[in-house]
């Protein structure tokens, strides 16, 4: 799968993103609203990636790597995965995530690549309904999905605290 903006490429994960994976995963900024501490063996970003690359396998889909064209950097992640464990009551559906270095925040990054990624949930794999979810203190994440259209539908506790449930529907979708 390999997804482009005008920005951005959004390729799937190679063993090479290891070291940019792990500035990302390891930063404790990026980290804030994850529900997990930042990572501080690179080899927990190598097994990361080799998850990631199995959901391709197993599912067709899974979080891209986001390159900065300009730069030919790993920014970040995002797109589509399948949750196939059951999250706030829902499994076997897709969800929208993103993750990015703080240096690309503020750029529109996370909102081009979403976009990219709800294009192909839609209009390639013909899903009816894109969920996403996000920690209710992370504005500037809960932001992206309502400028998006998502709608948010409840709210779910996670060991970090509440996080608040999304669902875009293709006819809803901009």
């Amino acid at each position: 799968m390999h997804l482009e903006t005008e920005r951005l490429i959004l390729r799937k994960f190679e063993e090479t993103d290891v070291e940019r994976m792990f500035l990302m995963d390891s930063n404790t900024e990026v980290m804030k609203y994850i529900g997990i501490p930042p990572l501080s063996d690179i080899n927990e970003s190598k097994n990361a990636i080799k998850i990631i690359q199995q959901q391709y396998r197993d599912n067709g889909v899974g979080r891209l790597a986001v390159i900065e064209k300009e730069t030919n950097l790993l920014i970040g992640w995002s797109g589509l995965k399948l949750l196939t464990q059951e999250i706030n009551g829902y499994n076997n559906i897709y969800d929208l995530g993103y993750r990015f270095l703080p240096e690309s925040w503020g750029k529109g990054y996370a909102l081009e690549s979403a976009k990219a990624s709800l294009d192909f949930g839609f209009n390639d794999l013909k899903v009816e309904t894109i969920y996403a979810h996000a920690h209710c203190e992370n504005n500037g994440s809960n932001h992206i999905l309502r400028k998006l259209g998502f709608e948010k539908t409840g709210e779910f506790t996670e060991p970090d605290g509440i996080c608040f449930w999304y669902e875009l529907k293709r006819e809803n979708y901009l």
